[in-house]
């Protein structure tokens, strides 16, 4: 095998290595107390978890709250009020993998909000509501 042979084998490995690492480092990219801290600075003001329960309870004139599939309060699993598919409980304490993934989170909360209240979360509706996601307890 020639030296130039190798050495695009050899690059290739590495760049597919590099690329497997990233996409795995990408996995767990934030914190529940990260996303808070981001959203509060977004809101311009810190979350508060009695507002967070009381958005995610209710209903905001359309037929569903998040607390439809995802429970009251969250920290068991849920299930999918159209679909019956079971979705892991919201509350990081009890699911160390809740809220890790800086593009989840902006996904589902994108989806979400948008099944509830029509229209996309504030920063300040998804602070509050990590606030309180953040305190509960089993």
């Amino acid at each position: 095998m020639s030296n130039k042979l190798l050495n695009r084998i050899l690059t290739g490995c590495a760049v597919m290595c590099a690329l497997l690492l990233s996409s795995l480092a990408w996995a767990g990219n934030t914190t529940p107390e990260a996303q808070l801290q981001k959203w509060s600075a977004e809101a311009g003001q810190a979350g508060q978890a009695d507002r967070g329960q009381a958005f995610f309870t209710q209903k905001h004139g359309y037929e569903w709250s998040c607390a439809s599939c995802h429970g009251n309060p969250p920290t068991e699993q849920g299930r999918h009020a159209n679909t019956g598919k079971t979705i892991k409980p919201l509350a990081p304490a009890i699911n160390s993998g809740a809220m890790t993934d800086q593009a989840k989170v902006d996904k589902w909360f994108r989806r979400n909000c948008n099944d509830v209240l029509k229209r996309e979360c504030t920063p300040a509706e998804k602070a509050d509501m990590l606030a309180w996601l953040i305190q509960l307890k089993r």
